[in-house]
């Protein structure tokens, strides 16, 4: 994810990572050489002739597809920030199971007791990231648990679920010990919870992409309606038809390309996510309350800087 300062209006036009416009360049050179066919065509240089000589239709057609255009962006916007906010829940449970642990057991728990329980929390939402990724988790989990816990984990088919179990056996364990009370207990449990609402919801945007169909459907009128402007266009702006041909797709194709990114919220494309260091940040969180330096130095606001 590209994270800026807020740019005045020259450098905003001129911005180059982070935007669309870098994957869109083959497709928008298409569309300027459509446009030069059919100015050629016009001014009788072809042997053909395709004008459309009324831009009534395009009109029409355009309308519509920004309609639907603004509704797959609003689709595919709610995801993305329904998974930030899933993740900002994921940064608070962790913050009060740690505090928790460090504050809630009536009697002190030895240095590795604490330690185990936020070794497990720090490494969940690692675990969750590759998941959601599918991507291989071994480096990041080994680097956090200890063996025996890690083989168990590495074990499972869903890892986050896993060291759910072993925080939830963590807890019971110390209950029967006398460590934790009833009332503690309950308000661990409670926050155990809280943590499965955010896998469970995750896994859901996860798996539950916008509906093929409807995608493929916009995604062929958008460049059925680009490629053929151009024809529109000829009869009414002459020589200007390229220029306005293509910034017209840089739009349309631009909001369908920044929708099929926001669609996926956990995916590695520039405006996804940040999943990497949020990561980070929930375990330096909880590095925070136990007292113990941050992970990482933290960057210069001044920057523009990948995130993740």
């Amino acid at each position: 994810m590209i994270i800026r300062p807020h740019l005045n209006w020259f450098r905003m036009l001129l911005a180059w990572r982070g935007s669309v416009l870098p994957q869109l360049l083959p497709r928008l050179f298409l569309i300027f050489v459509i446009a030069i066919i059919a100015l050629a065509a016009h001014d009788h240089l072809l042997p053909v002739s395709l004008n459309l000589n009324t831009t009534a239709p395009f009109s029409l057609v355009g309308i519509a597809l920004a309609v639907f255009l603004g509704f797959r962006n609003n689709a595919s916007y709610d995801r993305w920030w329904e998974a930030r906010k899933l993740w900002g829940q994921l940064l608070n449970e962790s913050r009060s199971l740690t505090r928790q642990a460090l504050t809630m057991p009536s009697r002190e728990l030895s240095e590795q007791d604490t330690a185990e329980f936020v070794a497990m929390l720090s490494a969940l939402p690692h675990a969750l990231r590759h998941q959601l990724r599918q991507t291989d988790p071994r480096d990041d989990l080994a680097a956090r648990l200890p063996a025996a816990l890690f083989e168990r984990v590495m074990a499972a088919r869903y890892r986050p679920a896993m060291l759910l179990l072993c925080l939830g056996e963590w807890v019971r364990r110390h209950a029967r010990t006398g460590a934790l009370d009833p009332m503690a207990v309950l308000a661990f449990d409670r926050n155990l919870n809280g943590l499965s609402d955010v896998i469970g919801g995750c896994e859901r945007i996860a798996s539950t992409p916008l509906p093929f169909a409807y995608s493929v459907m916009i995604h062929r009128t958008v460049y059925f309606f680009c490629a053929s402007l151009p024809f529109g266009l000829v009869d009414s702006i002459g020589v200007f038809t390229p220029v306005f041909a293509v910034f017209v797709a840089y739009t349309f194709m631009a909001h369908e390309a920044i929708a099929a990114q926001l669609e996926e919220p956990f995916g590695t494309d520039d405006n996804d996510l940040a999943l990497n260091t949020m990561s980070a940040t929930i375990e330096d969180a909880m590095r925070d309350l136990r007292g113990e330096p941050a992970l990482t130095p933290a960057g210069s606001r001044g920057e523009s800087y990948l995130l993740d």
